[in-house]
Order: structure tokens, then sequence, then C-alpha cells
């Protein structure tokens, strides 16, 4: 079992959020072996009686604590019945009790109303496997084709594809559909082979609305969807200040290679240099943004481009200074002509370090810019982070 960088407090009730299949049962369960109670509401008969009875939840776990002695309650897929927050808050204040609450969507929290428990519980979050996790068995090759969920890692290649063309075509489709009342369901599918497609770009919601034939704030509230259930990250342009053009369109990256792959249906296709430049621009990004989660970073990261279209595909940020600024390339070989957006960058931002993030085998430096070999990079992105 690879061990998760995540670690959930010892004895502080808390929030556990990520998609689908990654692993966040399998985590609670390995760190809380004795005197857990588990209710699981994907099942139905869980999700009707609590969402019909939520005080009954109370009563139950009340009896359980003075005949069963328990001293943990497990709540999976907790946000399907919000009300029962109302219970737990009132369990944590008058039994002792810790809550240990999954979540694969935050949806129905972020619309308001809901019961966060007034700072009682910690929140954390789980993704796909990162590389810190792998170690020396990571292969960039498997996880730029097929992704990083536990449910697909060390798989057969047939296997590998049956779980994500599953995971796509069953879960994303169905399910959050069902989570979003998504009402015209034929846009909401050639919006999400859209948005699969178009990862790492800078979002046209018009031009998106033109090709879904769904209105542009339809495909905002679509984002948003995906967003809300964990599987999207938006990425938005870093601004200096307002008084210079930039572009204010986001970049949008689902949250797994291998997801993407299977939406685009490019799980057997050749891995050909611009297809696979892509895919290791988003490997970088998402495993930038699972690490300062994990870390508790206040850091923030964007791209930045200017309206001319010189563009630095990742800036990292914290407390108003910049740790540096980052180009991805997929490359062995790295010359003066891959600098372009680095240096206008470099004219407004002279005190920021330049970096290019690489498949080098060594880091070394040319003029002003840091080339550096893609696991020198992660291996040291607490530093970046700090």
């Amino acid at each position: 079992m690879i061990k998760r960088i995540c670690q959930l407090p010892a004895k502080q009730s808390s929030f556990l959020f990520g998609p689908r299949q990654t692993g966040k049962s399998t985590l609670v369960e390995s760190l809380f072996k004795k005197s857990v109670w588990k209710i699981d509401l994907l099942q139905t008969d869980q999700f009707l009686k609590y969402s019909k009875y939520p005080d009954l939840f109370r009563k139950e776990a009340q009896e359980k604590v003075q005949k069963e002695k328990i001293k943990r309650v497990f709540v999976d897929e907790f946000q399907r019945v919000p009300q029962l927050l109302n219970e737990v808050h009132f369990l944590i204040e008058n039994t002792g009790l810790q809550f240990l609450l999954t979540g694969s969507s935050a949806r129905k929290l972020r619309r308001g109303g809901v019961n966060l428990l007034a700072g009682r519980a910690v929140q954390r979050h789980l993704y796909p496997f990162v590389y810190q996790e792998i170690g020396e068995d990571f292969s960039l090759k498997e996880i730029l084709r097929f992704g990083s969920l536990p449910a697909v890692y060390g798989r057969t290649r047939e296997e590998k594809m049956g779980i994500l063309r599953a995971y796509t075509e069953t879960y994303l489709k169905e399910e959050i559909q069902a989570e979003s009342v998504v009402r015209n369901l034929g846009g909401f599918s050639r919006f999400l082979d859209l948005a699969a497609s178009q990862f790492g770009e800078m979002v046209s919601f018009s031009a998106i609305s033109r090709e879904c034939q769904v209105p542009v704030r339809t495909v905002q509230s679509y984002y948003e969807i995906l967003e809300d259930t964990l599987i999207g990250l938006r990425l938005v342009p870093w601004k200096k200040s307002l008084r210079k053009r930039m572009v204010s369109h986001p970049k949008f990256y689902l949250f797994d290679l291998g997801v993407t792959n299977a939406l685009t249906r490019q799980l057997t296709a050749p891995l050909e240099p611009t297809k696979t430049g892509r895919l290791f621009e988003q490997f970088i990004i998402l495993e930038t943004h699972r690490m300062l989660n994990y870390l508790h970073s206040e850091a923030a990261i964007y791209f930045w481009r200017t309206n001319h279209g010189a563009e630095v595909d990742l800036i990292i940020e914290k407390h108003g200074r910049l740790t540096g600024a980052f180009e991805i390339k997929a490359l062995t070989r790295i010359s003066g002509a891959h600098f372009s957006g680095l240096r206008a960058f470099h004219d407004d931002n002279p005190k920021v370090p330049l970096h290019v993030i690489s498949m080098v085998d060594h880091p070394y430096r040319q003029d002003e810019v840091m080339i550096l070999p893609w696991k020198d990079y992660l291996n040291n992105l607490k530093e970046f982070l700090s």
C-alpha cells in the first residue's frame, strides 16, 4: 500500500474532500481502525433513511457511544445529506465523538446555508498519487497516459483503460449531471468533451457556448460544476496592476491525466511531441497544486500572458511576493528560443527567479534562467512554495 502524504488529525474532527476513487475511504480506514462507526451515504438505504430522518443519526450515535463505546464516526459522501452536519455539530459538543467526513463534491457547501461546524473540523484534500508518494517506481510515460488515480495505478494496461472509460462514461457524465441538476444532458456532454480537449488553453466561454449550442452563462456554470465536484482546476492569470492590459481568461485543467485522455479518446494514441508537451504541462501544474495543498502552503499559483501573446506557464506567489516564474517544456534540449515568455516577464519583474522545467538530465543555468529537470523541481517544491 502506497503511503499517502495527506494525514488527518488523530483526535480532531475533519472534512476530507477529493474526487471519487482517490482513496478517501482507504485512507480513513487505514488511519482509524478501532471503535469506528461507518455510514456510507452512497448506499441507497442509508441515504434515504438519513435524508428523511436526520435526527435518527444523532440518536443512533448516542446509543452507540453508550453501548458500544465508539469514539469515531466515519460518514462517507456526507455532502449527499448536508442536514446531518447539524447533528454532527451537536454530537461534537455533547459527546466528544471524532467525526471523519469524506466528500467528493463541495457544491452544496459552497451554495451557502450549510453548517460547516464553526471551525470544529479541519479541512483536508486528497488527490491522485503524486510523484513523492510513488517514489522510485514512478514512470512519467505511464502517468502522462493513464494518470495516477489509486484505482488505476498498478493495474494492467487493459484494466487501466477499462476503469478510466467507466469513470468518464459513468461517473462524470451521469453522477455529475445528477449532482448539478443539469437539464440539457446533451449540451453538458458536449461541453465536457470540449473542456477536456482544450485543457491548458485559455477558456473562451463564448466560443465554447457556440460549439456546445448552450448560453454563455450555462457554460460558465458548467465550469463551476466541475470545480465544485473537485474534478477541475481553474488557473487564473496573474496581474501586477490594473494599469497593464493582461488577458483575463482563465485556463482549466481536469484533475487527472488519465481522465483527460479517456474523455478525449486518446488512451491508446501515440504520445507525439505536441500532445506530450500539453500533458507534461498539465502534469506539472497538477503536481504543484496538489503539493501546495498537502503542505498547507499559503502560496497561490497562476499563469502570465500579455495581450500580445507573451506567456509564462506557471507563476508562484506567496504573501504578495513572487517566488518563481516557470516555463514548462517537454524537451531534452533547451535553447534561448524557449525563453521568450520568461524574458518578457523579466522586463517587468526583474527580481523574480526564472526557471524552465524540462526533461533535461541535470540542472544548469543559461543567462538569467535556471534549467531544471522535472524531478528536481518536484523534489524542491517545498522550497518554491514556502
